[in-house]
């Protein structure tokens, strides 16, 4: 029997679109799910004719983070497994955009991070949403929070639990812009780099990656996050408290 379609992937003027399908669950990430989009953006990266990635979510929410069932049997490796598919944006040689059309949380928030450029609807929410669920952060959300919005701003985030609607996403740095249609805008940006050269686009992505921090490269300073993270979230998943928070959220 093969799996469903939990990703849709389609192109159009040289730019793919990657959506994230299981909208009656908000996107929940599985390791199903996670698998498919490694193979989304790798089919992206394989086409000459694709020059750009955008990212997004169907229905109301963007990726209402890791499948809590999937989460609480998960083990070290059952964790990278749910990582790979934000990994593979994260990784790709593509420029990517997230068009955040609704709520991001957890691993949505990740999946988000992991793009080159956020693009927010009117109804996006960034909540990274560890802390209140009594694991700790993984996937590298502590480089790419500290990445994006500055020490100051990703701690709050994450010890505090602070929240972003798609105003104050823009504001401190989250997002790009806000647009009615996330998805419509993140197309119409991607139309530059559709336009442009393959071979210049991806050596302009890997040489901004290169020169992002000298004397690092991007994609190992985020292995190295995601690495680091993996211990402790491994032991806060399997806690009695999280065992118990997950019973909680079953029986609501």
């Amino acid at each position: 029997m093969t799996s469903p379609d939990l990703v849709l992937y389609s192109v159009t003027g040289r730019v793919a679109l990657i959506t994230v399908n299981d909208p009656d669950r908000r996107n929940a990430v599985t390791a199903t799910m996670s698998a498919q989009l490694r193979a989304a953006v790798q089919r992206a990266e394989s086409d000459p004719d694709v020059h750009a990635v955008v990212v997004t979510g169907a229905g109301r929410a963007f990726c209402a983070g890791a499948d809590l069932s999937a989460l609480g049997a998960a083990t070290e490796d059952g964790l990278l497994a749910l990582y790979d598919g934000f990994m593979a944006v994260a990784q790709c040689t593509l420029p990517t955009i997230a068009a955040v059309n609704g709520a991001a949380v957890g691993a949505g928030l990740n999946l988000a991070l992991a793009a080159d450029v956020r693009i927010a609807g009117p109804a996006a929410l960034f909540d990274a949403r560890f802390q209140k669920l009594g694991i700790h952060p993984g996937g590298g959300a502590t480089w790419m929070l500290n990445r994006s919005v500055g020490p100051q701003v990703a701690r709050a985030a994450l010890l505090f639990g602070m929240r972003f609607d798609a105003d104050a996403a823009v504001r401190h740095g989250l997002a790009l812009q806000v647009s009615d249609d996330a998805v419509a805008a993140a197309l119409d940006l991607a139309a530059g780099p559709a336009s442009a050269p393959r071979d210049v686009v991806l050596a302009t992505k890997a040489t901004m990656r290169a020169t992002a921090s000298p004397g690092a490269i991007e994609g190992e300073q985020h292995e190295f996050a995601k690495r680091t993270e993996l211990g402790p979230q491994a032991a806060s998943v399997e806690s009695p408290e999280f065992a118990a928070r997950l019973a909680a959220a079953r029986r609501s």
